[in-house]
């Protein structure tokens, strides 16, 4: 990455997040009113249940829960739990989630998506600043219901992040709205997406998540990848990220999201643009 004296901060990349994940979902606290509370609280006493363990095994001392308790406080005051929770946690919860669905892998949403972005045709350019650097890609594909019908007027809403890995709305100097689309597809249910290709990203790490981060001795690296969600009316949404074949850290993804039936091959078309088709399938519901 380059341009650091413009990289986004964890404390403000976290009150994006917050404010994004509060404007796209209505979740909150109150949703577990619908919860048994036999489920809360075995949820929560397995929860606790690993914690004790982990002090057990590991003889945590006094120090070490004082800088926990420390550390905790300190992602709450940075207003980091939306990054915490998305590169740590997530992957966990879309994995057991999918496990019983059908149709195109997901994989996690993160903390960069913001709603409401421009809509654009099936075949479309995404929005981009006039001197945007990057290679070339173009990603098309259809998008089917599980049985092969073409669904005609979905949306492919895509995002992703520059050739020095920021992400608009987000990185100070990146114009809002760039690398960002609701790719509407056509009476068959195809698209073609002319963007650039993504670089891989450091998570911000100036914070609380980026101190666990270096103490761990782990890296704050996600590999290149672009995220997209599809919609269609009637079935389920599929929210998911496609890698590139031969990146940078797809082996050691921070947020443990890579899986192998998400990672493209692009080729190049002669004419320096690469290439890649990438079908989505969506479940009935």
């Amino acid at each position: 990455m380059t341009a650091v004296q413009d990289s986004p901060t964890a404390r403000g990349a976290g009150a994006n997040a917050s404010a994004n994940f509060k404007a796209a979902s209505t979740a909150s606290a109150a949703d577990l009113a619908d919860t048994p509370p036999e489920r809360v609280a075995a949820i929560v006493t397995a929860v606790l249940k690993g914690v004790h363990e982990a002090i057990k095994e590991y003889d945590v001392n006094y120090a070490e829960f004082n800088a926990a308790k420390a550390w905790l406080m300190e992602v709450g005051e940075g207003g980091e739990w939306p990054l915490f929770m998305d590169v740590f946690v997530e992957h966990a919860v879309e994995e057991q989630v999918a496990s019983s669905q059908k149709g195109t892998k997901g994989s996690i949403l993160g903390p960069y998506y913001q709603p409401d972005q421009v809509k654009l045709g099936a075949t479309c350019k995404l929005p981009r600043r006039d001197d945007e650097v990057g290679t070339p890609l173009v990603l098309e594909g259809q998008v089917r219901d599980i049985d092969g019908t073409p669904l005609a007027g979905s949306e492919v809403d895509i995002w992703h992040a520059d050739s020095d890995g920021y992400y608009s709305g987000f990185a100070p100097h990146v114009p809002d709205g760039n690398l960002r689309g609701v790719v509407v597809t056509d009476e068959e249910g195809r698209f073609a997406i002319d963007t650039i290709q993504p670089a891989p990203y450091m998570i911000p790490h100036d914070g609380p998540t980026g101190q666990l981060i270096e103490a761990s001795g782990w890296h704050p690296w996600r590999p290149a990848h672009l995220h997209i969600q599809v919609r269609a009316e009637g079935h389920r949404t599929v929210t998911t990220q496609l890698y590139f074949a031969g990146g940078e850290y797809l082996d050691s993804d921070v947020a443990e999201a890579t899986k192998p039936e998400l990672v493209l091959d692009p080729q190049d078309d002669g004419t320096g643009v690469r290439r890649s088709t990438y079908d989505f399938e969506l479940e009935r519901g």
